[in-house]
Protein backbone atom coordinates (compact mmCIF):
# COMPACT_ATOMS: atom_id res chain seq x y z
CA UNK A 1 0.00 0.00 0.00
CA UNK A 2 1.19 3.43 -0.51
CA UNK A 3 2.42 5.69 2.26
CA UNK A 4 1.41 8.93 2.39
CA UNK A 5 4.01 12.13 2.77
CA UNK A 6 3.97 13.88 6.28
CA UNK A 7 1.81 16.38 6.74
CA UNK A 8 3.21 19.86 7.10
CA UNK A 9 1.14 21.54 10.54
CA UNK A 10 3.55 22.94 12.93
CA UNK A 11 4.37 21.38 16.30
CA UNK A 12 5.02 23.21 19.55
CA UNK A 13 7.98 21.91 20.73
CA UNK A 14 9.38 20.32 17.03
CA UNK A 15 10.66 23.29 14.86
CA UNK A 16 10.13 22.99 10.91
CA UNK A 17 12.66 22.41 8.00
CA UNK A 18 11.08 25.47 6.22
CA UNK A 19 11.39 27.96 9.46
CA UNK A 20 15.18 27.83 9.83
CA UNK A 21 16.93 26.58 6.62
CA UNK A 22 18.08 29.15 3.63
CA UNK A 23 15.30 28.93 0.81
CA UNK A 24 17.97 30.36 -1.30
CA UNK A 25 19.83 27.24 -1.08
CA UNK A 26 19.91 25.47 -4.51
CA UNK A 27 18.00 21.87 -3.60
CA UNK A 28 15.34 24.11 -1.49
CA UNK A 29 14.97 26.10 -5.42
CA UNK A 30 15.12 22.51 -7.04
CA UNK A 31 12.52 21.06 -4.95
CA UNK A 32 10.23 24.10 -5.87
CA UNK A 33 10.61 23.53 -9.62
CA UNK A 34 10.19 19.63 -9.47
CA UNK A 35 6.61 18.76 -9.77
CA UNK A 36 5.55 16.00 -7.30
CA UNK A 37 2.20 15.25 -8.78
CA UNK A 38 3.84 13.79 -11.91
CA UNK A 39 6.00 10.92 -10.39
CA UNK A 40 2.53 10.45 -8.01
CA UNK A 41 0.66 10.39 -10.89
CA UNK A 42 2.96 8.33 -12.87
CA UNK A 43 4.12 5.42 -10.25
CA UNK A 44 0.90 5.25 -7.63
CA UNK A 45 -1.36 2.56 -9.89
CA UNK A 46 2.22 0.29 -8.79
CA UNK A 47 1.32 -0.18 -5.86
CA UNK A 48 -1.38 -2.34 -4.10
CA UNK A 49 -4.28 -0.84 -1.63
CA UNK A 50 -3.81 -3.47 0.51
CA UNK A 51 -1.18 -3.96 3.11
CA UNK A 52 1.69 -2.30 4.94
CA UNK A 53 1.98 1.03 3.91
CA UNK A 54 5.13 2.22 1.96
CA UNK A 55 7.61 4.85 1.88
CA UNK A 56 6.21 8.14 0.21
CA UNK A 57 7.11 8.20 -3.53
CA UNK A 58 8.37 11.51 -3.47
CA UNK A 59 10.80 10.26 -0.61
CA UNK A 60 11.92 7.34 -2.86
CA UNK A 61 11.84 9.50 -6.37
CA UNK A 62 14.27 12.42 -4.19
CA UNK A 63 16.87 10.07 -2.89
CA UNK A 64 17.31 8.80 -6.56
CA UNK A 65 17.80 12.07 -7.70
CA UNK A 66 20.34 13.10 -4.54
CA UNK A 67 21.96 9.94 -5.11
CA UNK A 68 22.22 11.15 -8.77
CA UNK A 69 23.16 14.71 -7.77
CA UNK A 70 26.09 14.03 -5.43
CA UNK A 71 27.46 10.67 -6.24
CA UNK A 72 26.01 9.13 -3.42
CA UNK A 73 25.33 4.68 -3.25
CA UNK A 74 22.27 3.54 -1.39
CA UNK A 75 24.27 3.36 2.01
CA UNK A 76 26.30 6.52 2.12
CA UNK A 77 23.39 8.37 1.14
CA UNK A 78 21.70 7.34 4.39
CA UNK A 79 24.75 9.16 5.72
CA UNK A 80 24.85 12.25 4.04
CA UNK A 81 20.76 12.74 4.66
CA UNK A 82 20.84 12.79 8.25
CA UNK A 83 23.13 15.66 8.61
CA UNK A 84 21.81 17.75 5.65
CA UNK A 85 18.59 19.08 6.41
CA UNK A 86 17.87 20.45 2.81
CA UNK A 87 18.44 16.86 1.88
CA UNK A 88 15.53 15.83 3.93
CA UNK A 89 13.38 19.25 2.61
CA UNK A 90 14.23 17.66 -0.93
CA UNK A 91 12.59 14.58 -0.01
CA UNK A 92 9.57 16.09 1.94
CA UNK A 93 10.51 15.40 5.29
CA UNK A 94 8.26 18.71 7.59
CA UNK A 95 10.26 17.74 10.83
CA UNK A 96 14.72 17.25 11.20
CA UNK A 97 14.81 13.48 11.59
CA UNK A 98 17.50 12.17 13.00
CA UNK A 99 17.23 8.95 11.50
CA UNK A 100 16.78 7.48 8.10
CA UNK A 101 13.58 6.69 7.57
CA UNK A 102 13.96 3.61 5.67
CA UNK A 103 16.51 0.93 5.17
CA UNK A 104 19.18 0.90 1.87
CA UNK A 105 17.04 -2.10 0.38
CA UNK A 106 14.13 -0.48 -0.52
CA UNK A 107 15.94 1.72 -2.59
CA UNK A 108 16.32 -2.23 -4.93
CA UNK A 109 12.91 -2.93 -3.99
CA UNK A 110 11.58 0.42 -5.27
CA UNK A 111 13.82 0.34 -8.52
CA UNK A 112 12.56 -3.01 -9.40
CA UNK A 113 8.82 -1.92 -8.76
CA UNK A 114 9.27 1.34 -11.40
CA UNK A 115 11.30 -0.93 -13.48
CA UNK A 116 13.45 0.70 -16.34
CA UNK A 117 10.32 2.63 -17.65
CA UNK A 118 10.25 3.87 -14.66
CA UNK A 119 13.96 4.85 -14.22
CA UNK A 120 13.76 6.44 -17.61
CA UNK A 121 10.63 8.52 -16.55
CA UNK A 122 12.29 10.03 -13.60
CA UNK A 123 15.42 11.23 -15.79
CA UNK A 124 13.57 11.84 -18.79
CA UNK A 125 12.14 14.96 -16.94
CA UNK A 126 14.88 15.99 -15.74
CA UNK A 127 16.07 16.01 -19.35
CA UNK A 128 12.64 18.52 -20.02
CA UNK A 129 13.80 20.89 -17.61
CA UNK A 130 17.15 21.15 -18.63
CA UNK A 131 15.39 21.95 -22.29
CA UNK A 132 12.84 24.54 -20.51
CA UNK A 133 15.72 26.36 -19.37
CA UNK A 134 17.75 26.34 -22.12
CA UNK A 135 16.55 26.14 -25.30
CA UNK A 136 19.15 27.18 -27.45
CA UNK A 137 21.07 23.72 -25.58
CA UNK A 138 21.96 21.16 -28.77
CA UNK A 139 23.44 18.87 -26.22
CA UNK A 140 21.63 16.27 -23.39
CA UNK A 141 23.58 15.07 -20.63
CA UNK A 142 22.88 11.28 -20.32
CA UNK A 143 24.90 9.76 -17.11
CA UNK A 144 24.28 6.52 -14.70
CA UNK A 145 25.04 5.59 -11.16
CA UNK A 146 26.03 2.35 -11.77
CA UNK A 147 28.31 2.31 -14.47
CA UNK A 148 30.94 4.60 -15.31
CA UNK A 149 32.83 5.04 -18.57
CA UNK A 150 35.59 2.94 -19.91
CA UNK A 151 37.66 5.75 -21.01
CA UNK A 152 41.62 7.28 -21.07
CA UNK A 153 43.25 10.44 -20.79
CA UNK A 154 43.42 12.05 -24.58
CA UNK A 155 47.14 11.85 -25.02
CA UNK A 156 47.24 8.75 -23.18
CA UNK A 157 49.60 5.96 -25.20
CA UNK A 158 46.63 3.22 -24.88
CA UNK A 159 44.25 5.17 -26.83
CA UNK A 160 47.21 4.83 -29.44
CA UNK A 161 47.68 0.80 -28.68
CA UNK A 162 43.78 0.68 -29.87
CA UNK A 163 44.37 2.36 -32.89
CA UNK A 164 47.23 -0.01 -33.74
CA UNK A 165 44.88 -2.81 -32.96
CA UNK A 166 41.90 -1.95 -34.94
CA UNK A 167 43.61 -0.93 -38.07
CA UNK A 168 45.43 -4.78 -38.02
CA UNK A 169 42.28 -6.05 -37.74
CA UNK A 170 40.49 -3.89 -40.53
CA UNK A 171 43.54 -5.34 -42.72
CA UNK A 172 43.01 -9.04 -41.24
CA UNK A 173 38.92 -8.76 -42.64
CA UNK A 174 39.65 -6.84 -45.75
CA UNK A 175 42.94 -9.28 -46.68
CA UNK A 176 45.35 -6.41 -46.62
CA UNK A 177 48.95 -7.96 -46.38
CA UNK A 178 51.03 -5.42 -44.11
CA UNK A 179 54.84 -5.07 -43.96
CA UNK A 180 54.78 -5.30 -40.06
CA UNK A 181 51.86 -5.36 -37.50
CA UNK A 182 53.87 -4.10 -34.41
CA UNK A 183 51.72 -6.34 -32.26
CA UNK A 184 54.38 -7.48 -29.16
CA UNK A 185 56.61 -4.60 -29.78
CA UNK A 186 53.32 -2.35 -29.12
CA UNK A 187 52.58 -3.90 -26.32
CA UNK A 188 55.83 -3.56 -24.56
CA UNK A 189 55.99 0.18 -25.32
CA UNK A 190 52.57 0.28 -23.29
CA UNK A 191 54.45 -1.01 -20.64
CA UNK A 192 57.14 1.21 -20.76
CA UNK A 193 54.65 4.25 -20.01
CA UNK A 194 53.54 2.77 -16.90
CA UNK A 195 54.36 5.39 -14.05
CA UNK A 196 55.55 7.47 -16.84
CA UNK A 197 56.14 10.37 -14.07
CA UNK A 198 58.46 8.44 -12.13
CA UNK A 199 62.25 10.32 -12.69
CA UNK A 200 64.34 6.67 -13.79
CA UNK A 201 60.94 6.46 -16.24
CA UNK A 202 59.89 9.24 -17.30
CA UNK A 203 62.74 9.84 -20.26
CA UNK A 204 62.01 5.79 -21.83
CA UNK A 205 57.78 7.06 -21.26
CA UNK A 206 58.14 9.69 -23.54
CA UNK A 207 60.27 8.14 -26.25
CA UNK A 208 57.38 4.88 -25.99
CA UNK A 209 54.56 7.22 -26.48
CA UNK A 210 56.09 8.97 -29.38
CA UNK A 211 57.15 5.81 -30.91
CA UNK A 212 53.27 4.31 -30.74
CA UNK A 213 52.06 7.85 -32.02
CA UNK A 214 54.52 6.67 -35.24
CA UNK A 215 53.46 3.60 -35.68
CA UNK A 216 49.67 3.95 -35.01
CA UNK A 217 49.72 7.00 -38.03
CA UNK A 218 51.96 4.77 -40.52
CA UNK A 219 49.62 1.98 -39.79
CA UNK A 220 46.65 4.65 -41.10
CA UNK A 221 48.36 5.60 -43.97
CA UNK A 222 49.05 2.04 -44.82
CA UNK A 223 45.60 1.43 -45.05
CA UNK A 224 44.79 3.85 -46.85
CA UNK A 225 47.24 3.76 -49.52
CA UNK A 226 45.83 -0.09 -50.12
CA UNK A 227 42.24 1.16 -49.77
CA UNK A 228 40.41 0.52 -52.92
CA UNK A 229 37.70 3.37 -53.75
CA UNK A 230 34.87 1.49 -51.98
CA UNK A 231 36.61 0.82 -48.74
CA UNK A 232 38.17 4.48 -48.77
CA UNK A 233 34.20 5.46 -48.18
CA UNK A 234 33.10 3.21 -46.08
CA UNK A 235 36.26 3.67 -43.95
CA UNK A 236 36.59 7.35 -44.41
CA UNK A 237 34.88 7.94 -40.94
CA UNK A 238 37.06 5.90 -39.05
CA UNK A 239 40.49 6.80 -40.64
CA UNK A 240 39.03 10.31 -39.56
CA UNK A 241 38.68 9.22 -36.10
CA UNK A 242 41.74 7.13 -35.82
CA UNK A 243 44.19 10.42 -37.23
CA UNK A 244 42.51 12.90 -34.37
CA UNK A 245 42.88 10.32 -31.45
CA UNK A 246 46.65 9.89 -32.51
CA UNK A 247 47.02 13.68 -33.30
CA UNK A 248 45.57 15.10 -30.51
CA UNK A 249 47.39 17.28 -28.04
CA UNK A 250 46.61 18.12 -24.12
CA UNK A 251 44.85 21.40 -25.20
CA UNK A 252 42.65 20.35 -28.29
CA UNK A 253 39.32 21.33 -28.11
CA UNK A 254 36.97 18.48 -28.26
CA UNK A 255 39.11 15.66 -27.42
CA UNK A 256 38.34 12.07 -28.45
CA UNK A 257 38.60 10.07 -24.78
CA UNK A 258 37.54 6.98 -26.16
CA UNK A 259 37.55 5.65 -29.30
CA UNK A 260 34.20 3.60 -29.17
CA UNK A 261 32.32 6.21 -27.21
CA UNK A 262 33.75 9.35 -29.28
CA UNK A 263 30.45 11.25 -27.86
CA UNK A 264 32.29 10.95 -24.19
CA UNK A 265 33.19 14.40 -22.29
CA UNK A 266 35.37 15.37 -19.43
CA UNK A 267 33.72 17.35 -16.91
CA UNK A 268 35.77 19.01 -14.20
CA UNK A 269 33.92 18.15 -10.77
CA UNK A 270 36.22 19.40 -8.05
CA UNK A 271 35.69 16.49 -5.81
CA UNK A 272 38.06 15.12 -3.38
CA UNK A 273 38.43 11.65 -4.19
CA UNK A 274 37.60 12.02 -7.99
CA UNK A 275 38.83 15.57 -9.70
CA UNK A 276 37.28 14.28 -13.23
CA UNK A 277 34.25 12.40 -14.36
CA UNK A 278 33.41 11.07 -17.44
CA UNK A 279 30.38 11.44 -18.76
CA UNK A 280 28.08 10.46 -21.99
CA UNK A 281 26.94 13.36 -24.33
CA UNK A 282 25.14 13.11 -26.91
CA UNK A 283 23.81 15.82 -29.60
CA UNK A 284 20.65 15.83 -30.84
CA UNK A 285 20.18 17.05 -34.28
Amino acid sequence: MLGKNPEKKPELFRPMLVDFINHEHELVLLSEKIDWNYFEKEFSPLYSKVGNPSHPIRFMVGCLLLKHLYNLGDETLEKAWIMNPYMQHFCGRVFFEHEFPCDPSNFVHFRKRIGEKGIEKIFAYSVRMHDAKTNTSNFVLSDTTVQENNTSFPTDAKLCKKVIDYCNKIAGNEGIKQRQRYTKVSKQMVRNTYNGKHPKRAKAARKSQRQLKTIAMRLIRELQRNFNAEQQEFYKDLMTLYTKVVTQKRNDADKIYSIHKPFTRCIAKGKAHSQYEMRSIREYH
